[in-house]
């Protein structure tokens, strides 16, 4: 079991939702913890708050990982502010339901841009941060979606399912320098994104799901706290937090 006490942490797209939870998570292990957001100013420095709370240090960085200049500039924040970079936490993501005739290029391109290139650039330029001190974590929010599927869903499931693909290749890239890469994929979590959700839907997601119910977010800072506390021994592998979704 690793002591987080003291490490540094980005966690990307984490003004709300899963995000906010692990940040929230990691920094109740000793993290001192980076919030990233693109647009959620205000909810962003409330998460840096709840930190400050908790006794560690937390700073709000904007950035959009979708632009390779902006995620260079997020890294170089974080270890400037914060004294370095241990762990990071590729969690930020959009989506947009299509069925694969109406997908358009702005589309895909948004969702790839941000699920699946911004994972890239945002390791790319933390690594050598974690190389150099000998020690790191990358932890890639995927998704049930890119295990499953699901209709209307080609171009998301696509994006988490290239991040879980990417995970593979980093943790052989990664291990000689005792860094370790994994993937988690949630399943459905009551977020901002999935609270909209029509009651119909809902309900017939729910019958898909043998707990019968959906998951909090804290349910997957959890599995992402455990990754960077005790898998020193695990890496790339695919973890589900989703209540039996993909049984």
């Amino acid at each position: 079991m690793e002591r987080l006490d003291g490490k540094v942490a980005l966690v990307t797209g984490s003004s709300r939702g899963i995000g906010r939870a692990v940040a929230v998570e990691l920094a109740r292990k000793g993290c001192d913890v980076a919030v990233n957001y693109r647009a959620q100013e205000a909810a962003a420095h409330h998460v840096v708050d709840e930190i400050e709370t908790l006794g560690r240090k937390a700073i709000a960085v904007k950035a959009d990982v979708g632009i390779p200049g902006e995620c260079e500039a997020l890294v170089a924040s974080v270890v400037k502010e914060l004294g370095g970079l241990d762990i990071l936490v590729n969690n930020a993501g959009v989506w947009q339901g299509s069925v694969i005739d109406e997908i358009e290029p702005p589309m895909l391109n948004w969702m790839m841009d941000t699920n699946v290139k911004g994972a890239f650039y945002v390791t790319g330029a933390a690594v050598p941060h974690m190389k150099k001190a000998g020690w790191g974590r990358v932890i890639n929010m995927s998704s049930v979606i890119g295990v499953t599927g699901y209709p209307g869903d080609s171009a998301y499931g696509a994006t988490k399912a290239a991040l879980a693909g990417m995970t593979k290749s980093l943790a052989r890239e990664l291990a000689r320098y005792n860094i370790t890469a994994n993937a988690v994929a949630p399943g459905f979590i009551e977020t901002d994104m999935t609270i909209e959700t029509g009651d119909d839907t809902r309900a017939k997601i729910l019958k898909t799901i043998p707990i019968r119910r959906w998951g909090r977010p804290e349910e997957v800072a959890l599995m992402v706290v455990f990754l960077c506390e005790a898998g020193g021994y695990i890496t790339g592998q695919l973890f589900t937090v989703d209540g039996g979704y993909t049984i």
